[in-house]
């Protein structure tokens, strides 16, 4: 089994890095936004964190945004594209286990998130001096981890949802932009107002940003490690298998 899901993954891998869209989407737009972010809004104090750098709050958000560039919007367009021109279904009839495809699938975007994590966090360090606190390291692991399952299953519930490949992308973009608008991404949390704040907070996009920031931020909770937002995610991802559970089809869905 664990052979099987090596093998796919490699597999999966080479055809994403010969994707140049998908490369450029994934992994060079976070960059891009990064660089962007770090240049329009400078390298000030916050001032709803004390000490803390307008680059080291953007680094975090822009992983953030990576997590779900990787676990959750190339994952679901991938897999609705491949369910509507027969390709799941082909893979259904050979002897790769369903198990080992969707494993392979979530492997490749847990390693997708680490190139993004380690890219933008090298960037950070280079041109702006962001650094992680040693101590918080764990819990910024732990965070990145547990975020990037539970958007890989809420990733597989879109791809159950969305009946047609056509209608993969703008779906997957239109739940995610608004949510990253609100949440702290692309702005500081402290200029969004307190009524959106409130929304943001049922959704697992603000949870995983403020969880991944509290990683970076020598001033967050002890050890970098927040309850509340790990709770979140736990809880969404919970939700997100339940109904890919019910909704993921191998056979297509939009003829």
């Amino acid at each position: 089994m664990i052979r099987l899901v090596v093998h796919q993954v490699r597999y999966e891998l080479i055809k994403f890095w010969r994707d140049p869209q998908a490369v450029f989407f994934t992994i060079a737009l976070p960059v891009v936004f990064l660089v962007i972010f770090a240049a329009v809004f400078g390298n000030d104090t916050l001032d709803d964190r004390s000490g803390l750098k307008v680059s080291t709050y953007y680094v975090p958000g822009i992983i953030a945004l990576g997590v779900m560039s990787a676990a959750f919007v190339t994952l679901a367009i991938g897999l609705v594209e491949q369910r509507e021109r027969g390709i799941l279904k082909r893979l259904r009839a050979t002897p790769l286990p369903a198990g080992a495809f969707i494993a392979s699938r979530a492997a490749l975007a847990v390693l997708l998130t680490a190139i993004i994590a380690v890219v933008l966090t090298l960037i950070g360090r280079a041109l702006y001096g962001v650094s992680i606190p040693s101590d918080r390291a764990p819990a910024l692991l732990l965070t990145l981890a547990v975020g990037t399952v539970a958007f890989c299953c809420l990733g597989f519930a879109l791809s159950g949802v969305v009946r047609t490949a056509n209608a993969a992308p703008a779906v997957a973009n239109m739940l995610t932009l608004p949510l990253q608008m609100i949440s702290g991404i692309f702005f500081p949390v402290n200029l969004i107002p307190d009524g959106v704040l409130v929304v943001a907070k049922v959704f697992p996009v603000y949870h995983l940003a403020q969880g991944l920031l509290d990683g970076f931020d020598p001033n967050g909770p002890p050890g970098g490690l927040n309850v509340v937002a790990l709770a979140v995610l736990t809880a969404w991802g919970a939700l997100g298998a339940l109904v890919a559970m019910r909704t993921f089809r191998w056979e297509p869905q939009g003829r």
